[in-house]
């Protein structure tokens, strides 16, 4: 692992999407579109999709936003116990956080749990206590549940912390109604919910105030598009809608991947939040045929709106290749058919593709530009695939397969011409940087080693491979005319002060969550820096290539978000 600004950077790949400041991009379909004030067009639309970080957790810092500084007069910050009372102090298990080995300045008990700790109960610098250089990363594929000791046998550098739990029902239990006063009460990791990174050591925060740097605009109110985790979201960001497994199994047995919520809404039982009968699953709680939740016999009887049925809403492996090895047909979701922004581009005549870290040697395709497995066929001989894997397909032990959204559509499936012309490894991106041959939209997804997510990987050197993929776009041939929307996919289990939209049309039973970092890199920026308030949503970004492609809406959300398109112009058409 690689501590990135430690080092010096190679240009490496990757590209991030959208917004077009000003300008409509150009394709097929719309050849020498450009923009009202005539500086030509943008032509390329890259989407760079980090992994879970709250704003407030990653962004906070930065100048002039609704940041750490503007919190705790928001009157958001203090966190509260499942009884509604203040927390003492924010316990801490993460094995470098914990007392000991810190020592125990704060003390209290909540519900006869005793949460002494070195930490009151407010946002705190991770960095204090976890530098990035620290040695408290685990080995690739090795599962810490709260973390690496520092410095302990096996211990890599990177300043890793535990992960955070992140899931449907759970989250919008922490948001509270927008009080965001329950990340901790509902978290496994407890007072790290609480935790923030020093933003102006960040990466990316040191190579866009550098002499040089191309023209940036932060957007300080956007949210993930659904609430909960990675899988959600990856799907909301493609197609705008919750995944479905028709007619899944509902009887409560080992084959029943429904979740049985809780009489406060919450599944899960945490140090904090106790709770029994209960269970966090793949689906929403099973449904009646009447739509009212299914409530098994012994089981809690949950909270009137809890959206129930058969939706995938947390991670579930797909039914094609690459997923997790050893996943069992019963626990594989099936192919959906729902329409999503690729075939909405491809019907266009608008060429695209989704490249991800990992994708050739996890989809078997031997001798594609990503793959490291050699030429002994019937081996995986790359040190780091998962050893359970069966030959050609040698994932990486941090390839995450929920990452993959469109690997769960029929229009995708192996052997298909889509698949092989639109889902491509991350390895093609950054040649295609390079040389000058991007597509006119590209999505770009790292893999698990280089993608920022808490637990498996180190914060700094996934942001340290952001800014070599922005740098990747930046210094070849088509940066004049490419446009770059980097943003995270949740807030992996850390609070955020501001509380998400409500108004119609702009939310729903599925989000938005919690707000992310979000960053629009463009050359048709009026100005070099800037802070955008408006409010945005994952889903903003496919309105984006909706409105510059002249593309039908694929669902409400997107249908009545703001798009990015005129982002440093100083207004918008849907104002």
């Amino acid at each position: 692992m690689r501590i990135g600004f430690l080092r010096r950077r190679r240009p490496l790949v990757l590209g991030a999407a959208t917004a077009l400041a000003l300008g409509a991009a150009t394709a097929p379909a719309f050849a020498n579109a450009s923009d009202d004030h005539g500086r030509g067009p943008i032509r390329h639309i890259v989407v760079i999709y980090e992994e879970n970080h709250s704003f407030d957790n990653l962004f906070g810092g930065w100048e002039g936003v609704n940041g750490i500084d503007a919190a705790a007069a928001s009157g958001h910050v203090i966190q509260n116990a499942k009884d509604g009372t203040a927390l003492p102090c924010l316990p801490q298990n993460d094995v470098n956080l914990s007392s000991p080995p810190l020592p125990a300045t704060c003390h209290g008990t909540v519900g006869g749990t005793v949460v002494d700790s070195a930490f009151t109960n407010q946002p705190f610098l991770i960095d204090d206590y976890i530098k990035p250089t620290d040695n408290t990363c685990p080995a690739p594929g090795v599962f810490a549940p709260h973390g690496v000791r520092k410095d302990s046998a096996g211990a890599l550098p990177g300043g890793c912390t535990e992960d955070l739990v992140h899931r449907y029902y759970q989250e919008q239990w922490q948001i509270d109604g927008g009080r965001q006063d329950r990340y901790v009460a509902g978290s496994d990791a407890v007072g790290l919910s609480m935790g923030r990174y020093d933003t102006r050591s960040l990466p990316i925060y040191r190579y866009l105030h550098s002499a040089g740097a191309p023209k940036y605009q932060i957007a300080d109110d956007f949210f993930q598009g659904a609430f909960g985790g990675s899988f959600l979201n990856h799907q909301w960001l493609i197609a705008a809608a919750a995944p479905v497994w028709p007619n899944a199994v509902s009887d409560g047995g080992p084959a029943d991947l429904h979740s049985v919520v809780g009489a406060d809404g919450n599944p899960g039982n945490y140090p904090l939040h106790p709770t029994s009968g209960t269970r966090d699953l793949p689906l929403t709680q099973a449904a009646n045929p009447d739509g009212s939740c299914k409530v098994t016999p012994g089981a809690p009887t949950p909270p009137p709106g809890t959206v129930c049925g058969d939706h995938a809403v947390n991670t579930i492996q797909p039914t094609y290749q690459p997923f997790a090895p050893g996943t069992p047909a019963t626990r594989q979701l099936p192919p959906q058919t729902g329409a999503t922004i690729g075939d909405r581009l491809s019907a266009r005549g608008v060429d695209w593709a989704w490249y991800s870290g990992g994708w050739d040697n996890a989809a078997g395709n031997v001798g594609g530009a990503g793959w490291t497995n050699g030429s002994t066929p019937g081996t995986c001989t790359d040190p780091q695939h998962i050893a359970t894997s069966v030959y050609p397909y040698c994932p990486d032990k941090l390839f995450q397969f929920h990452h993959q959204p469109f690997n769960y559509y029929a229009a995708y499936a192996p052997g298909t011409a889509a698949r092989a012309a639109h889902l491509r490894d991350e390895a093609e991106f950054i040649a295609a940087a390079k040389a000058g041959t991007l597509r006119p939209v590209s999505f770009v997804k790292p893999v698990g080693e280089e993608n920022e997510h808490p637990g498996y990987g180190s914060e700094h050197n996934g942001n340290d491979h952001l800014v070599d993929l922005i740098q990747a776009i930046e210094s070849g041939p088509e940066a004049k005319n490419t446009a770059i929307v980097v943003t995270y996919d949740e807030f992996g289990g850390q609070w955020d002060h501001v509380s998400p939209p409500t108004g119609a049309g702009v939310s729903d039973m599925w989000g938005p969550g919690t707000r992310i970092p979000a960053l629009i890199i463009s050359p048709k920026l009026a100005e070099s820096v800037s802070v955008d308030h408006h409010e945005y949503d994952t889903t903003s970004i496919i309105a984006t290539i909706e409105h510059v492609y002249r593309l039908a809406p694929l669902g409400t959300r997107d249908a009545a978000v703001r798009p990015l398109t005129l982002f440093g112009d100083g207004d918008d058409e849907r104002d």
